[in-house]
């Protein structure tokens, strides 16, 4: 019989995002002692990127490990969003057990599905965590009812099954195996962690096999791999063989070994199996490679990462204001900074195109996109992007797109009207679930073109009182005709200079506005929505007449519509094929493709009989 390491426990934390994971590894971090009493820790503490802290959304899967009566539990935070799917799943071969962490209100949610279905794929051992039970309406045994038969529709074993519940309140740091009453403190939920979770195997004498599942850097040692010892015993200035993924095969010595404790990285000098650690000193390590003996070259499964769904071409700025604002302008720099983002991020594609000024960078979803478009804008690059398109493939021979399991709560009021938005987007609905105070859940599978661009819709439908979440659920055979797409067109700028207030006071009747007053425009960028189907050329930058004559309404004072100002990731929903989004480190603007109003009147005619000829 395998021996096992008693003093050691390695969990993930998955849930649909916002249902309190990073609170929970918060408190547990403070309730295992692992922070000086005197020490400030700051909340939601592993979410240390600006985006993830201004967002309130965990982006990159973070690991941690805490001390509880001499068992050390190594934690791994993972993201709700399936846009990050890839981290989930380099994050299942990594532990032995999760704690699924559901919301004591709404219950099982699109990603709470898509996060589980991976950790039942890798065989883990599962503790439902019931959060937030201090919520009004809160309703505990619904949920569990909910997760049970989630489990049996993903096809958990009788083993797993047998999950045991933990009631919480990550925000008050207490924990009960009761839903009717809560605990001071966290140890229910520690002991569960420790009773439940099956300790690793300890075979440190066999020979050594680490799997990388994360990659970091540091200025001084250069890249460093994170991951699991599953075999044998790892030391420093020890000489080791990389197992590449092309089957080629780099010899070198680990420089540096680092182990986690609470929020740090500490030095260690050998770790053994069943440790989760971060290595240094191999330059060419990355997301999935094994390290093992020169002399016992044994390499571990390749870790499987879904494709992207969809995709979007990334170009030089070449639009007249390209360089004033960015640091980073040119192809060479663009293309660096792309391949970097490849060596961390496994579920991203970048192919080049025929023009060497332009990529096609495939993504699992719109969010995944936007997150590398605004980390790239707040370093100094200046970039251009086109439309989100769906990747369709082949499957048996058909022509397959992906599709999409949306999950809506909305008062009931709004349900007539998503169910006629959806079902012009091909939508099918797939369930329909009247809840308490007047709320009700609808889910639906759609193509998930016919998503692209539909949230701004849903939240005017809904007058924002609506919920929308969405995750890849399977491929369909393509449906013929247009799904979704803007129908409003544009209002597009015929002259370069400054918005003026009295030509957005003149304008305002034929849409909505996107630029303030002194804004600096160009011709052909897009600088509203027209109230019709058609685009509209118009002068923004015109002054006001100067006369001696008295107007009859001087003394009226006239107010000026607020503009509707995109952020990036509305600004990408928003766009049409004919047109680009500019990005650069300090605005985000609209643009048509060709900027010229003649010219772009010459390509639509060529179009149009291209297409008539067809």
């Amino acid at each position: 019989m395998t021996n096992k390491r008693l003093d050691l426990r390695n969990i993930a934390i998955i849930a649909h995002v916002d249902h309190g994971k990073t609170t929970l590894v918060d408190q547990l971090l403070r309730q295992s002692g692992t922070f000086r009493e005197n020490e400030q820790v700051e909340e939601r503490a592993l979410d240390r990127n600006d985006l993830e802290r201004e967002r309130g959304i965990t982006i990159l899967a973070k690991n941690t490990a805490v001390l509880y009566k001499g068992t050390r539990i190594n934690i791994l935070d993972t993201p709700g969003h399936a846009d990050f799917g890839g981290e989930v799943e380099r994050i299942m071969r990594l532990v032995d057990g999760v704690l699924l962490v559901v919301d004591a209100y709404e219950g099982c949610m699109p990603q709470t599905r898509f996060v589980l279905k991976k950790a039942l794929e890798q065989r883990l051992v599962p503790i439902v965590v019931v959060n937030k039970i201090d919520r009004e309406f809160a309703r505990p045994a619904e949920v569990v009812d909910e997760v049970i038969d989630l489990f049996i529709e993903l096809g958990a074993s009788e083993e797993q099954l047998e999950f045991p519940v933990v009631y919480t309140s990550a925000l008050h740091g207490t924990s009960s195996l009761d839903p009717e009453r809560q605990d001071g403190d966290m140890t229910a939920l520690f002991e569960t962690i420790i009773n439940h979770i099956p300790a690793p195997a300890d075979n440190r004498d066999e020979p050594l096999q680490f799997q990388v599942a994360l990659l970091d850097y540091n200025e001084y040692v250069g890249r460093i791999g994170i991951g699991r010892i599953f075999r044998g015993t790892m030391r420093t200035g020890q000489q080791v063989a990389l197992l590449k993924r092309d089957g080629a095969v780099k010899l070198f010595r680990v420089t540096k070994l680092f182990g986690f404790i609470g929020l740090k990285r500490i030095e260690i000098d050998e770790a053994h199996a069943g440790d989760i650690v971060a290595v240094a000193g191999m330059e060419d390590i990355n997301v999935g490679e094994t390290v093992c003996p020169p002399d016992h070259q044994e390499p571990l499964p390749p870790l499987h990462i879904d494709e992207p769904t969809l995709k979007m071409t990334f170009l030089v700025n070449n639009s007249p204001f390209a360089g004033r604002e960015g640091k980073y302008v040119t192809a060479r720099k663009l293309e660096e900074r792309l391949r970097t983002q490849l060596e961390t991020d496994v579920s991203l594609r970048v192919e080049p195109t025929e023009s060497p000024d332009a990529w096609v960078v495939s993504g699992r979803g719109e969010l995944h996109l936007a997150i590398l478009i605004e980390n790239m804008r707040r370093e100094g690059y200046e970039l251009q992007v086109s439309k989100p398109e769906v990747i369709v493939k082949e499957i048996d021979g058909a022509l397959c797109e992906p599709i999409e399991r949306v999950v809506i709560d909305v008062p009931e009021e709004y349900t007539g009207a998503i169910m006629e938005s959806l079902g012009s987007r091909k939508g099918e609905l797939a369930d329909m679930v009247h809840g308490g105070n007047g709320q009700v859940r609808l889910v639906f599978h759609v193509p998930s073109r016919g998503l692209i661009g539909y949230r701004s819709e849903f939240m005017s439908l809904t007058r924002g009182y609506g919920i929308l979440n969405h995750s890849f659920d399977h491929y369909a055979p393509v449906q013929p005709g247009m799904i979704g797409g803007r129908r409003q067109g544009v209002l597009v700028s015929m002259e370069t200079g400054k918005a003026t207030a009295y030509s957005i006071m003149q304008l305002e009747d034929r849409g909505t506005i996107f630029v303030e007053p002194g804004t600096e425009v160009y011709e052909g960028m897009i600088v509203g929505e027209h109230n019709r189907e058609n685009d509209l050329v118009v002068n923004i930058c015109r002054e006001k007449h100067v006369t001696n004559m008295r107007s009859s309404t001087k003394e009226q004072t006239v107010t000026m519509k607020k503009p509707r100002l995109l952020t990036l990731e509305e600004a990408l929903e928003y766009l049409n094929d004919d047109e680009y989004c500019e990005v650069t480190p300090t605005s985000i603007r609209l643009r048509k493709k060709i900027l010229n109003k003649s010219e772009r009147e010459k390509a639509e005619k060529k179009k149009k009989a291209a297409q008539q000829a067809k």
